[in-house]
């Protein structure tokens, strides 16, 4: 397998394909039948937002196609995404509609990027527990009012309110440049963190039982796939699963809040079920499905499902299929002293130094300046995807159980790595901010519980199979937990 020598700011995506196709140890001779045009528009921004978004869709497209060809004993077939469709895609939750209305989230807007004594931090409001939490902590109780929180903050330092709102339950992020966070001890701990693919347990090469009758339409038909996950991320990543056919089943928790503006977009392509892990009874069912899954998909904080007896090695010993997947998607990383600590796309964006960069290359005098897009969570959920597929074949071929994580940190790295878009051209794109904005073809209308829901369809086409979704969104908790 050749290395890539070159620097990354020279890469197209099909490099970038390759780059990650080589990390992940997986055969050269199969990624030999990739489309990628390289005319297609990107988004707003200094950063390779586009690049990103098409060679991470088409990464795991391209692994998928590895499952699929040792399952059917066929050749690999060819994968095209086209860049206008992938940069879509990563503005997915923003462009669906219920018949004809774009949901919008029902919450006062408190947070976002406030001035602090000596910088700024960005706060994240979206779940009404943080929401309380930083509103707590700044004595600001009560009334949503966005002046208030302004005035209060003011009066903190930002890397100490940084600090505070993690032992109160706030999600706060200092604003740091590049520089800066590259001197950060986190950083130092993850510092080419990409795709992490680690065989955890031995076992015997060969294909899953319950994937060995499946239907040769689409790439992972058979794969069952359970995901305890919530935002954007890591549902991006079971909802890539079941475009290519897996058997994805959604847990969610009746005991934490959900964000519907976004789950009704991330539920497409899967069952959901409502399970109580501290109830016994509940955990117990989980368990269940776990033993006759072959991928188990969490994005709660590293360690924290282990009590449950939800770890790595537990699930591998307890598998019935003849090993499991175990799939993880963090903030930022297994290791270091932020390993364990609440993060999302906005504030990885804030904290790594992105938004500072982003406007500095803007040049309008912003402090700082959010990606067009949630680029982070989206690219994350591709990434964790295309390991999870990485995963799936060599338990085919060599046997095994294996880990495989993710961080939004590390994805930020990597855009970065990717080089800029200098002067004019990197802001001359227009955004895509509604349906409007997009070719027809791009968009998909079916019938939901909801109603119609117009949304955009899984960018990545397969030569000879089918991709897309059968499920269509419903009320959490609304199936039962169990395969069908």
């Amino acid at each position: 397998m050749p290395e890539l020598r070159q620097p990354r700011a020279t890469f197209i995506p099909q490099t970038s394909v390759s780059h990650f196709w080589a990390s992940l140890g997986l055969p050269w001779a199969k990624l030999n039948r990739l489309v990628l045009p390289e005319d297609g528009p990107g988004l707003p921004s200094s950063f390779k937002v586009g690049h990103l978004a098409q060679a991470c869709i088409a990464l795991a497209a391209s692994t998928a196609t590895l499952v699929y060809s040792e399952r059917t004993s066929s050749p690999s077939p060819c994968v095209t995404v086209a860049p206008d469709h992938a940069v879509a895609e990563f503005k997915s939750v923003e462009l669906h509609t219920i018949d004809g209305v774009r949901p919008y989230p029902a919450r006062a807007e408190i947070g976002g990027l406030h001035k602090t004594l000596d910088g700024y931090v960005r706060i994240h409001d979206s779940f009404i527990n943080h929401r309380e939490a930083i509103k707590k902590l700044l004595g600001c109780q009560g009334a949503d009012d966005r002046d208030a929180i302004a005035r209060a903050v003011r009066g903190w330092k930002a890397i100490q309110l940084e600090s505070a709102a993690i032992q109160c339950g706030a999600v706060v992020a200092a604003l740091r440049t590049m520089d800066e966070w590259a001197a950060h001890p986190q950083a130092k701990a993850t510092p080419s963190f990409e795709i992490l693919l680690e065989k955890i347990a031995e076992g015997s090469p060969g294909i899953p039982v319950n994937m060995r009758s499946a239907a040769a339409d689409k790439c992972l038909r058979g794969v069952r796939v359970v995901e305890m996950t919530r935002v954007i991320a890591a549902p991006v990543a079971g909802r890539t699963l079941a475009a290519h056919g897996a058997n994805v089943i959604w847990v969610t928790s009746p005991n934490l809040p959900d964000l519907p503006e976004l789950d009704r977009d991330m539920a497409r392509g899967k069952r959901t079920v409502s399970l109580d892990i501290d109830d016994e009874h509940d955990l117990n069912k989980l368990k269940e499905l776990l033993e006759d899954a072959n991928v188990f998909i969490q994005s709660y904080r590293p360690g924290s499902l282990a009590a449950k007896g939800l770890d790595p090695m537990s699930l591998a010993r307890t598998s019935k299929t003849g090993g499991i997947i175990w799939a993880t998607l963090s903030a930022y990383g297994p290791d270091g002293p932020w390993a364990r600590r609440r993060g999302f796309d906005s504030l990885v964006q804030t904290c790594t130094g992105l938004n500072a960069s982003e406007a500095e290359h803007h040049g309008h005098g912003e402090e700082a300046k959010v990606l067009p897009c949630q680029a982070l969570d989206h690219a994350s959920g591709y990434l964790l995807a295309a390991g999870i597929n990485a995963a799936l074949y060599k338990q085919i071929t060599e046997g095994g159980s294996y880990k495989v994580e993710v961080c939004l940190a590390g994805t930020a790295a990597y855009l970065a790595s990717l080089g800029r878009l200098e002067g004019h051209c990197a802001f001359s794109c227009k955004n895509i901010e509604t349906q409007d904005d997009v070719a027809e073809d791009v968009l998909e209308t079916r019938d939901s519980t909801f109603g119609k829901i117009r949304a955009v369809k899984h960018a990545a086409r397969i030569e000879g199979l089918d991709v897309g979704y059968e499920i269509m969104p419903k009320p959490l908790g609304s199936d039962k937990p169990t395969w069908t």
